[in-house]
């Protein structure tokens, strides 16, 4: 399977192009390989999906952040992409609207209506439009965000109306005044000559249908807003930055459009010991004197309770020794860290007139090492 390109090289942007840029290249590119116009290319139909793809991407705030930072893995298509439980996704036609950037393509503009041999179907207005987006932060312990956990809390959902069934009312009917098209066409005198400009219908709001009992439940609206407790399984692992989807518990769509989705982003709270860098954990581990000089065995806590450490004599601060697998077991990416311990000695302040003698009798001895060694030579010459 061929490498798919990169998305800012696909519409020919830098990757610190603004919304306007993207915008503006894709209409280019849409304009240059729609197979429409292009009918002699054999490749017009590839390069145009591919740039539908880009922009797809590329316009939209979330799922671009994801691919700057997971590139292509980031908003794939498949199971599983695009981080946790796949948040991201490809090309999504329902929330894509041709309108916009064909009128400027083929010359239309706001209030024309636009007629060069292509039909686009329903207009944008009438189609059904997914909900967007909804991004919202949540706090973790440190140990909910190590172990995993089941998290609840409240939330505002917009459902479709059970007494309507979503439609807003009952006796369904074509519009009378628009026919069923959604629109309503006017023509326009100026000194330029006669134009035709399309609006939405004003007594079906697009729809091109009308009731004739409007709903009392949701009054006419086809959606009603609940407040649910909505639960959450937090896999093992989670890290600040990190974000999971929770399907279909954005925004509100339109005209029978799905709900958008809702993205939790974590912010997971330091430990008093353990410090966590990616899968890794670090834990500082304070040494006596005595310790460190002539080594010994050590509880050693860690994530999965403690385990017993062998300290070698001569242990100085700084020193640090990994104990492998005892870091973070991250079920995203199936890898389980490991944990590496810092050793500081830390020197009495406060010594008993017994242990004062203990140490003067000590320093009388040969503790010098090469270090030392090497030091006096060098304050000897420097007289």
């Amino acid at each position: 399977m061929a490498e798919k390109r990169d998305y800012y090289d696909v519409l020919g942007v830098s990757k610190n192009a603004t919304d306007a840029e993207i915008k503006s290249a894709f209409r280019k590119k849409a304009k240059e390989f729609h197979p429409d116009l292009n009918k002699d290319n054999p490749d017009a139909e590839k390069k145009f999906k591919e740039a539908q793809e880009a922009y797809s991407v590329l316009s939209d705030d979330s799922k671009r952040k994801a691919y700057d930072q997971f590139g292509h893995a980031g908003v794939n298509n498949g199971p599983g992409g695009a981080g946790f439980n796949g948040f991201g996704g490809g090309f999504d036609s329902s929330t894509f609207d041709f309108g916009d950037i064909f009128d400027s393509i083929f010359g239309g503009g706001a209030g024309s209506s636009f007629s060069s041999g292509f039909d686009f179907g329903t207009s944008s207005r009438t189609r059904a439009t997914r909900g967007s987006d909804v991004l919202m932060r949540m706090d973790l312990d440190f140990e909910e965000a190590v172990y995993g956990t089941h998290k609840k809390f409240d939330l505002d959902v917009v459902e479709d109306c059970e007494e309507c069934n979503g439609k807003g009312g009952f006796d369904e009917e074509t519009c009378s005044t628009c026919h069923g098209s959604g629109t309503i066409t006017r023509e326009q005198h100026t000194i330029l000559g006669a134009f035709m400009s399309k609006s939405t219908c004003p007594e079906c709001g697009g729809i091109g249908k009308t009731y004739k009992t409007k709903c009392g439940k949701c009054h006419g609206k086809g959606k009603i807003k609940k407040n649910k407790t909505i639960t959450v399984n937090i896999p093992a692992g989670i890290n600040t930055g990190d974000r999971l989807r929770v399907s279909g518990k954005g925004n509100p769509g339109t005209n029978g459009g799905h709900n958008g989705d809702l993205y939790l982003e974590f912010v997971v709270n330091e430990h008093e010991y353990f410090v966590r860098d990616n899968d890794d954990i670090y834990l500082e581990v304070p040494l006596t004197f005595t310790e460190a000089t002539i080594g010994c065995k050590k509880d050693i806590p860690t994530l999965y309770g403690n385990v017993k450490l062998n300290i070698k004599a001569g242990t100085n601060s700084g020193d640090k020794q990994r104990i492998k697998g005892k870091g973070i077991d991250n079920e995203h990416n199936n890898r389980k860290g490991d944990m590496f311990v810092i050793f500081k000695v830390y020197t009495p302040k406060k010594l008993t007139r017994e242990q004062k003698s203990l140490i003067d009798k000590l320093s009388k001895t040969n503790l010098d090492t090469s270090e030392i060694t090497k030091f006096n030579k060098f304050t000897k010459n420097n007289k």
